[in-house]
């Protein structure tokens, strides 16, 4: 059994085709898909997805730091309400983005924050997105860890003292996805001496496909070759990488 806990496989680039993606996801052993939201504009089609595949696609809510713009704050209240009327396994992603844009660094940081604390009220884990922003998202997190946040740190590409401090100092999980397969990522070497108890998987579909689809769209079947290479890289069965990884998707998300 392998689970994709990261994929935005209610993303347009699937509309066409998502039944085949589906059951090639299957046919590769991909029995559950955790599903990300981004904003406002993406919770209708990821519902649409949860409701049509249950208990395969499975939605979490939150406001990514890519989307927080001047209306942020109306943003917020919409996932307030869907936090509100329903329950929902975990909050995000969230976090900090300081690659595409820096304008609203500091509306990331209030957005971050608000949904840490939904996050802590109703007793669920954080999906983390973190790019460029690694040390400043750790420091965040800091703030809140004595009152058992717990979280992952989504398509991690930090080095192994950020690894370290996320999966000790935090105890929060690594989101491994398509980068450790890419000749020069580096991911590989940087998790090395982390705990499989603090890997999951992932895909970040359609995003980052790994070798050998690299540039193409990625899928959940994907995650195949990313758990084969990282088995591999760790010099374990991948079978056994399966099911580790699997078993920390279900303490992740208390399933």
């Amino acid at each position: 059994m392998l689970i994709d806990s990261h994929c935005h496989i209610y993303d347009e680039k699937f509309k066409d085709d998502i039944d085949e993606v589906l059951k090639n996801a299957q046919a590769n052993g991909v029995e559950r898909i955790f599903m990300p939201n981004c904003d406002s504009s993406t919770i209708e089609a990821m519902i649409k997805i949860e409701d049509k595949y249950p208990g395969t696609c499975i939605s979490t809510m939150g406001l990514h730091p890519c989307y927080v713009k001047k209306n942020y704050k109306d943003e917020l209240a919409i996932i307030e309400q869907w936090l509100k009327d329903r329950p929902f396994l975990a909050i995000g992603e969230i976090g900090l983005d300081f690659y595409w844009d820096k304008t609203f660094i500091k509306e990331q940081e209030i957005a971050l924050r608000q949904q840490i604390e939904w996050a802590l009220h109703y007793q669920v884990p954080i999906i983390l997105h973190t790019r460029d922003s690694i040390d400043e998202t750790i420091a965040i997190v800091q703030d809140y860890t004595t009152q058992g946040l717990k979280g992952v740190f989504h398509c991690f590409s930090g080095d192994a003292i950020q690894a370290k401090k996320i999966t000790e100092d935090l105890d929060f999980y690594l989101g491994i996805g398509g980068v450790v397969t890419f000749k020069n990522s580096g991911v590989k070497d940087a998790i090395k001496d982390v705990s499989l108890d603090k890997i999951m998987l992932e895909t970040d579909a359609p995003y980052l496909a790994p070798t050998p689809y690299r540039g193409k769209r990625n899928e959940p079947a994907y995650i195949r070759n990313i758990a084969e290479f990282l088995a591999a890289e760790l010099d374990i069965p991948a079978k056994e990488l399966a099911r580790i990884t699997s078993r920390n998707c279900d303490t992740f998300f208390d399933l």
